[in-house]
């Protein structure tokens, strides 16, 4: 997916106003990236490609791959157009010698399934843990001038108010569910992200982001939001395994870009900021009622289909409400709302909707 994808298209153009990120610090740059060619890497290099073309900042993008073979298929339209790119093969676990100098660090490379939180908690934590410690050493070596931690809203535990969340406010968290080895070590990453600013005087920071979504989301993605949408595609009811009272903010993947790049680029060393649209807060039975609605043209239903065995397979019931003010202070706003994470997801798989429906989603 490149320029050639109409939503797609319009996502870079809205990136490239973003006026409150401070482009010129990126010329001439070179930017690594881990978790390049998962959800939030594609679109992150996809930005930073396209900035080359429209800004001409001369941005040197260092992508960490498991399969260049696999990445190379991936951004084979970005590479058509500019020569921004280089893959560098490895993992963070065990992380290649890379000989260039790095200036910018955005670390992403993390599982992010539940199902694989599960069965997996071990690699989960060792991929988390060590990887980042093996790319602060790395930063550290390169003297950056910026690094940048994708972490997430889980880290505030099982909230079970609807209180604002802000940066300081952490809850609790049973280090024996299995489940939690994803939210404590994101929580220990984040510490060890404030460590190496403090002792080492790095600029290091941390982004929490909600769920995010949008365009770049494959088709078959297994997750509650992926699952919902191709409900309302393929005109069948959506089924909830829990009984969807847990609430959480969303995040439109464009927004997320803008808001790693202000984080990477404004951002105090040692400090945590959450990213989400406050706008999008509702519950996950909520959101799929709106799907069945507005994206199913109500052709389809919700059903709730409960066992105690899937209900392990989810994080504990919370309500993950983002207070973004310390973002707002830097600068960062996000832009699209719910129904628009939807209909341009949708879109962008090549799925028509009314000229009116296309109107609400180009808002």
């Amino acid at each position: 997916m490149w320029i050639q994808n109409k939503v797609f298209r319009e996502d870079l153009d809205q990136l490239m106003t973003c006026d409150y990120i401070p482009w010129d610090k990126l010329c001439d740059k070179t930017v690594l990236v881990t978790g390049a060619t998962g959800l939030i890497g594609y679109n992150l290099i996809s930005g930073l490609v396209y900035a080359n073309i429209q800004k001409k900042l001369n941005i040197h993008i260092l992508a960490l791959v498991r399969d260049i073979d696999r990445a190379k298929d991936k951004f084979a339209e970005q590479m058509k157009d500019s020569d921004s790119i280089s893959f560098v093969l490895g993992t963070v676990e065990n992380l290649p010698d890379i000989q260039e100098k790095i200036d910018y660090i955005i670390h992403g490379a993390c599982p992010t399934a539940s199902a694989y939180f599960i069965e997996h908690p071990v690699e989960t934590i060792k991929t988390s843990i060590l990887g980042t410690n093996n790319m602060l050493e790395l930063a550290k070596k390169n003297n950056v001038e910026g690094f940048v931690y994708l972490s997430s809203m889980e880290v505030y535990g099982a909230p079970k108010t609807e209180d604002l969340l802000s940066e300081e406010d952490l809850g609790y968290l049973n280090p024996l569910n299995v489940r939690n080895c994803y939210p404590e070590s994101k929580r220990m990453c984040e510490s060890l992200i404030a460590s190496y600013a403090s002792e080492y005087g790095m600029r290091a920071m941390n982004i929490r982001l909600a769920q995010t979504f949008g365009p770049g989301v494959q088709y078959d993605d297994k997750r509650v939001f992926a699952e919902f949408a191709r409900c309302a595609m393929e005109k069948k009811d959506i089924v909830l395994l829990t009984d969807g009272k847990s609430k959480r903010c969303y995040l439109y993947t464009m927004d997320a870009v803008s808001a790693i790049l202000t984080v990477l680029l404004k951002g105090e060393a040692g400090q945590a900021y959450n990213a989400a649209n406050p706008e999008t807060y509702c519950s996950v039975k909520e959101m799929a009622e709106m799907v069945a609605k507005e994206i199913g043209n109500g052709e389809i239903k919700v059903v709730i289909s409960q066992n105690e065995e899937d209900g392990k397979k989810f994080s504990p019931f919370h309500f993950y409400k983002l207070n973004i003010v310390k973002s707002k202070k830097i600068g960062w706003m996000p832009y699209r709302r719910l129904q628009d994470l939807y209909r341009r997801m949708i879109v962008s798989y090549g799925k028509d909707f009314t000229a009116d429906e296309c109107q609400m989603a180009n808002r």
